[in-house]
This record gives structure tokens, sequence and C-alpha cells, in this order.
């Protein structure tokens, strides 16, 4: 889908995936008790400080940076997204699937719940200038709102520029 206004190439959000993404949020309160069993067993050794410390060095890194599962049809959905709008990001593969996680994505995973108002321990998280925006849900809402695009125009974050022949 391109706009003939500014000359951009988009993709709307996989409809089937967006769905899919806000109807997790069901399942929300059991993920937040595994995740945060999973952190306690696997974790129990890992420095919370320290792994707290990278998030905050990462998103502070990176003005555009998605935290994501190798397997996660969020994940990938949330990348085609962002690759869609052309942006510069950097993504961070905590793990395969959230079941495959170690010790300290077991903790980090936890630690980027508080990033959200809903506690979701899901992946992907998005963060957008330092923002936090949430999931694939949200990421594709503040696409469609053009909230996405307000937080690029910010400072840090830009749009990568495609010179000819590769638009």
């Amino acid at each position: 889908m391109s706009s003939a206004l500014s000359g951009e190439v988009t993709r709307n959000p996989n409809p089937v995936i967006k769905t899919m993404a806000q109807g997790m949020g069901l399942l929300k309160p059991i993920f937040s008790g595994e995740a945060k069993v999973q952190a306690a067993i696997l974790g129990f050794n890992v420095d919370e400080q320290m792994v707290s410390d990278e998030i905050a060095e990462e998103v502070k890194s990176n003005p555009v940076l998605i935290y994501t599962y190798g397997l996660s049809p969020f994940s990938t959905e949330a990348i085609a997204i962002l690759e869609s709008k052309n942006c510069d990001f950097k993504t961070i593969e905590v793990g395969a699937e959230w079941f495959l996680l170690g010790p300290i994505n077991s903790v980090k995973r936890v630690l980027l719940s508080k990033c959200v108002e809903n506690g979701a321990t899901s992946l992907p998280k998005v963060f957008v200038n330092g923002q936090c925006l949430g999931g694939c849900a949200e990421l594709a809402e503040s696409v469609s709102s053009g909230e996405f695009d307000e937080l690029l125009s910010k400072k840090g974050a830009k749009k990568e520029k495609k010179g000819f022949p590769f638009f």
C-alpha cells in the first residue's frame, strides 16, 4: 500500500495477527504468573539490577528498539511493521520463545513487563525514543493512528534514506 501524497510505501498490519495480539491480553494473568515463576527458578542467581541497567542502556542507545522472540508471529509482524516504516531500529532477540529463555532473559522478560501499564510479559516490546509503546497490537494501533510517525519525528529516531535504485 502506498501513500500517493508522501510517496512513502507503507504496510497495513496483518489483521489476523493484530486481532490475535489483542486477544493475548486475556491470557495475561496466566503468562504473568508463569513469567515470575520462570524468572525465580531460572534467574535466582541473576543480578536483577544489572539486567535492569542493561535494559536502560539498550533503550537509551537505540531510538527505536524492539525486544523479540525468534519464533513469535507477533514479533515477526512487529518487525515487518517497523521495516515498512523505513526507520532505523535495533532488534534484540531474547530467545526463540518464552519457554526457551535462560536465566538472564527470564529476568529481562519480567522487567520488560514493568514497562507497560498492563504488565504484559509477552514480546515483542517496542520502544521509540525511550517510550515503551507495548507489543504488536499497540505498535499496529500507533501506526494506524499516526502516533508512531509523531514519535519518530522527535529527536533521535529517523527514517532510513533509501537512494536510487533501492527505494
